[in-house]
């Protein structure tokens, strides 16, 4: 029997999914500020379902295939993306403090790549990109694989669509062809988020000087509409009593939307389906609008799962750790690539002065 485990790393939450044999036996949501304050939550949720003979843990930017044992200063400076100058700050401690409990547990934890590893999306894609999706977002993909193979009755390779994330911080938009991700719009590089600002003007990039990382989660749908609490509950009832400053924050997110869905359409002309997941796809009377914007854009369906707490990242993570560990999805393993993910995600720049950044890096 094989037991395993996955972790996403969420903005408003981490969540846990475990399989056995291909049924579920964790499903489980722990606020990400409790994840900051006291990693040991996860370690204990893990331990609830012991032996695991897998865990995928979290990857951020990704890294080709590798147990967190081995993954030292030059592999997390990559897979969290920082400048030493920003190393201490505190969201980024929180996923240090994660991945070091981790690291001491007796749980076999595997890392995963991102998009921009894999070998399925053509190096001219990849040209002064870095965030064509996050190994959150590959977890997704895993599982709207699967979804979509079981409801057409059709096998891994034959799946086709374009997947679009609308998350509680960050949207992204991944194309799959024949089983295999070809194209991608991370959260930072796509449009308007419910946190993030999205692709930034260059002239707006210059003008801010010390641009800091936490700048790429401010400025999005949330900051729009001027909300306090930056909950998207508060988005939605201030959106439905006719709040101006929220209409506007709103339009320009649905519009982003439908141009990340026609961007994907360039490198995916005839998707079998466009599917939708994300925190924002849970609440009806956003996703009514969302319906609306994309109704000529395809067919939509949201996508399906099959926990009831952890979100479609964490069972994707499940998913791809039980095909990692010899399970019975081996195959979608295999038709992703995963194991010939290679190169790093600060790989194919050729901005003038990027050089040296990538030596602070890699070391």
């Amino acid at each position: 029997m094989v037991r395993v485990a996955g972790i996403d790393p969420g903005t408003g939450s981490y969540d846990l999914c475990g399989l056995a044999d291909g049924e579920l036996i964790l499903d489980e949501s722990i606020p990400t500020e409790e994840v900051a304050g006291n990693p040991s939550l996860l370690l204990e949720a893990l331990k609830a379902v012991e032996p695991l003979d897998l865990v995928v843990g979290p990857s951020g930017h990704g890294l080709p295939l590798i147990p967190l044992n081995q993954v030292g200063r030059r592999e997390y400076a990559l897979l969290a993306l920082l400048r030493r100058d920003e190393w201490g700050l505190r969201p980024h401690l929180g996923l240090r403090k994660v991945l070091r409990e981790l690291r001491k547990s007796r749980f076999r934890v595997m890392l995963i790549p991102g998009v921009k590893h894999l070998p399925t999306v053509p190096a001219f894609r990849k040209v002064n990109r870095i965030d064509l999706g996050t190994a959150d977002k590959l977890c997704c993909v895993a599982l709207a694989i699967v979804d979509q193979a079981r409801r057409l009755g059709c096998g891994y390779a034959e799946t086709s669509f374009i997947l679009v994330e609308l998350g509680g911080g960050f949207n992204a938009y991944l194309a799959v062809d024949g089983g295999k991700i070809v194209d991608g719009l991370g959260g930072t590089s796509g449009w308007l988020g419910f946190l993030s600002p999205g692709h930034l003007d260059g002239e707006l990039a210059y003008l801010l000087e010390g641009f800091r990382k936490t700048l790429l989660s401010r400025g999005g749908a949330a900051h729009v509409a001027g909300l306090k609490q930056l909950s998207l509950q508060e988005f939605a009832e201030k959106l439905a009593s006719g709040d101006g400053r929220c209409r506007l924050a709103w339009e320009a997110y649905l519009e982003g939307v439908e141009k990340g869905v026609s961007v994907m359409k360039v490198s995916l002309p005839r998707p079998r389906e466009i599917l939708l997941s994300g925190r924002v796809v849970r609440m009806d009377a956003l996703w009514r609008d969302v319906q609306r914007r994309l109704a000529s854009r395809g067919k939509l369906r949201k996508l399906g799962g099959f926990a009831k707490k952890a979100k479609e990242a964490a069972q994707g993570a499940a998913l791809l750790a039980d095909g990692l560990a010899g399970g019975t999805h081996r195959r979608l393993v295999e038709c992703l690539k995963l194991r010939e993910a290679a190169g790093t995600v600060v790989d194919h720049i050729y901005l003038e002065g990027f050089d040296t950044v990538r030596r602070s890096i890699l070391g």
